[in-house]
């Protein structure tokens, strides 16, 4: 391929909307408008690189680009003209270099987990919560009834278990059950939806049911948060009786402190000498997060303290004549369970 037709292709491409050269320009790119002069130096970089690359016709890319240079600003030919690679050169010419550069930019997070999505699921043995049958009687039909699921210490009151079930009336409030649902006998085939207290009815089914049936579904029930004694809504769209059975909830996580605990190793350093000491291994299931040194009289002195692994070194230097007691000390740190 001849550069020269190459570059003259490009060149003519954009000659449209470039001003002429002076008549006094001399051969090569100076003959052209200052547009022209960038597309001279854009095509004579790229354009064998799109051959060998591409395995394209050079002179079919000139002729394909010619609205791309005839149209872009100049300062988007200037700095395809200076890019040092292709991909840039394109993106400085398509008039994506802002978008690249703002892709690169840091991001920059607003928040670290939600104290309202990021729960903790606490599961305990079932344990009935409510029953009809024993409390209040059937819901009736096409109405709601409100039930009290958390903060309870007896839900014997609404038909449930003695008692505050393996300590779930005992976690204060938590923001959703997960709850066995039973409908017992309903009068009319229909579904019961279960929902937080005082919100907008779903439209949704917690159980679906038949007439005179006994249907039970599991369901992960959101609860309110607010003040309010109750904190679930039961609507019915038939007479029936329902037994509720608690099985687990879900609770705001819990920060919790590191667990520590400190590791030493006690030796003799002679006089006027100098002596490296180790620590201990942390014990199973913890790790070494820090360390330090410490020498038993004033002569002593702690050369270097630093890692080595999963144990703690200490270079120490006596600089008295009488022997003296050195202790190496690790930190070791665990992250407990809730």
């Amino acid at each position: 391929m001849n550069h020269q037709s190459l570059l003259a292709a490009a060149v003519l491409a954009a000659a449209a909307l470039s001003s002429p050269a002076p008549a006094s320009a001399q051969d090569g790119a100076a003959r052209y408008s200052p547009r022209g002069q960038l597309v001279h130096q854009i095509v004579k970089k790229w354009g064998p690189h799109v051959q060998e690359a591409y395995r394209a016709d050079i002179n079919e890319w000139a002729r394909q680009m010619g609205p791309v240079f005839a149209q872009s600003p100049m300062d988007a030919l200037q700095r395809a003209a200076d890019a040092r690679g292709f991909e840039a050169m394109n993106d400085a010419l398509l008039g994506k270099a802002g978008a690249a550069s703002a892709a690169r930019a840091p991001v920059t997070p607003t928040a670290i987990g939600s104290p309202t999505t990021d729960l903790t699921f606490v599961p305990i043995p079932p344990c009935r919560i409510l029953d009809t049958r024993l409390s209040g009687g059937a819901i009736a039909a096409n109405s709601v009834r409100d039930f009290d699921v958390t903060s309870v210490a007896d839900y014997s009151f609404q038909g449930g278990a003695s008692g505050n079930c393996n300590g779930a009336g005992a976690a204060g409030s938590f923001y959703a059950a997960v709850i066995n649902f039973t409908v017992v006998t309903p009068s009319t085939a229909g579904y019961i939806t279960a929902y937080p207290l005082q919100t907008p009815r779903p439209v949704a089914a917690t159980v679906n049911y038949s007439g005179g049936d006994i249907s039970g579904n599991l369901a992960v029930v959101a609860l309110e948060m607010g003040a309010a004694v109750n904190e679930m809504s039961v609507y019915s769209y038939a007479d029936t009786h329902l037994v509720a059975d608690l099985v687990g909830y879900y609770i705001a996580p819990t920060p919790t402190a590191l667990q520590c605990q400190t590791v030493q190793t006690i030796s003799t350093m002679n006089g006027s000498s100098t002596f490296t000491g180790t620590s201990p291994a942390c014990p199973a299931g913890y790790t070494k997060t820090g360390g330090y040194c410490q020498a038993a009289a004033a002569a002593g002195r702690v050369v270097a303290s630093y890692p080595n692994g999963l144990l703690h070194q200490c270079l120490f230097a006596n600089e008295g004549p009488t022997a003296m007691l050195v202790t190496v000390y690790a930190e070791c740190c665990r992250v407990p369970g809730r």
